[in-house]
């Protein structure tokens, strides 16, 4: 530890993580914008309940890493920052139109990139760009003052208003999503779906409590987070062009991880193949969809496995809000883009 920097250990951290990740959408087909699909024009509900599987594993077993001390819940910023009722709407609704309008978002747009396809190369880059222009360019004052961010007075979330242990509160929501999950007889007939849907809960979970350690030991230079596609990117594109934008950190790690991951998966089930754009048509929708995932994935402070996921599992009210409205855009954004090819 001494030999190695800290932020090396978090990148690496990040990177375990994001394998697992990037495994689980190749092998396990975890996906927001293709569960959505899949129930709302395929009649399948498998993917969409598999992400009960996902939930269930990552908030039980964060919150018990919780109660054992080896994850502090509490120095997540989605417990350091006050909640914004209206930050986590607006910016999921744009995040999740965004979405349906790139094909992706940001963790997919990587997942696809590790298994050849160039266009979402493009979503990857203009997220992360426009990730940055709201976070600390031109954007940032406008979304401070329409959004502001202040340090909470405390742990803020559905475990902590109740008057009971949050292990309680964390076992009964996990075991309702997962009763909902196993009662598809389609997913319940799925091991390998099963399996990568746990894989990818644990894959928060180790994300917890691998920065939580770090954190301990570096006194607070490491940031105690979990799996999250939006600010990242920029911070990953930065590091890789200049080594700056805060050093290497988990957060490099992870998006490299997912894009390893996914090429790995590609791989093993024969998937790999270059792909790219030819209709400019579909270049210009994903590229106004990736600026609009970048600017919402911000304002929500965070994207669908961000908040969906990362902060779902921390309980923060910030999760399911955000991830209701990510799902609700993202419908409205099918529902428009498949519309539009409707004949007259």
């Amino acid at each position: 530890m001494e030999e190695v920097p800290f932020g090396v250990w978090a990148a690496f951290a990040g990177l375990i993580a994001g394998v697992v990740l990037g495994l689980s959408a190749r092998l396990g087909d975890f996906c927001t914008l293709g569960a959505l699909e899949s129930a709302l024009y395929g009649e399948d509900q498998r993917r969409l309940r598999l992400w009960g599987v996902v939930l269930a594993v990552a908030i039980f077993g964060t919150h018990l890493g919780d109660m054992l001390g080896v994850i502090d819940i509490g120095g997540t910023f989605y417990h350091q920052i006050a909640w914004n009722p209206l930050a986590s709407i607006a910016g999921g609704l744009l995040f999740g139109y965004g979405m349906a309008m790139a094909g992706n978002c940001g963790f997919g747009a990587l997942v696809r990139f590790g298994g050849g396809d160039l266009r979402s190369l493009v979503v990857v880059v203009v997220m992360g760009i426009f990730a940055f222009v709201a976070l600390s360019g031109p954007l940032a004052p406008i979304r401070n003052a329409l959004f502001p961010q202040v340090d909470a007075t405390g742990l803020q979330g559905i475990a902590h208003v109740l008057n009971v242990p949050p292990l309680v509160t964390a076992g009964v929501i996990s075991l309702g999503l997962l009763i909902w999950a196993l009662a598809h007889p389609g997913l319940r007939g799925s091991p390998r779906q099963l399996m990568w849907g746990v894989a990818a809960g644990a894959a928060v979970v180790w994300s917890f409590a691998a920065t939580t350690w770090l954190s301990v030991e570096s006194f607070g230079a490491v940031q105690v987070e979990g799996l999250s596609f939006t600010a990242p990117l920029g911070r990953t594109l930065i590091w890789l062009m200049t080594s700056t934008a805060g050093g290497i950190s988990f957060s490099v790690g992870a998006v490299c991880g997912v894009m390893l991951g996914a090429l790995a998966g590609s791989l093993w089930r024969g998937l790999f193949r270059w792909e790219a754009c030819e209709d400019p048509r579909e270049l210009g929708r994903q590229v106004s969809g990736a600026a609009m995932m970048g600017v919402g994935g911000v304002t929500a402070l965070g994207c669908s496995v961000g908040q969906g996921v990362s902060a779902f599992a921390t309980l923060a009210w910030s999760g399911p809000v955000t991830l209701a409205a990510i799902a609700l855009g993202a419908v409205f954004g099918l529902r428009r883009l498949i519309g539009g090819f409707q004949p007259e």
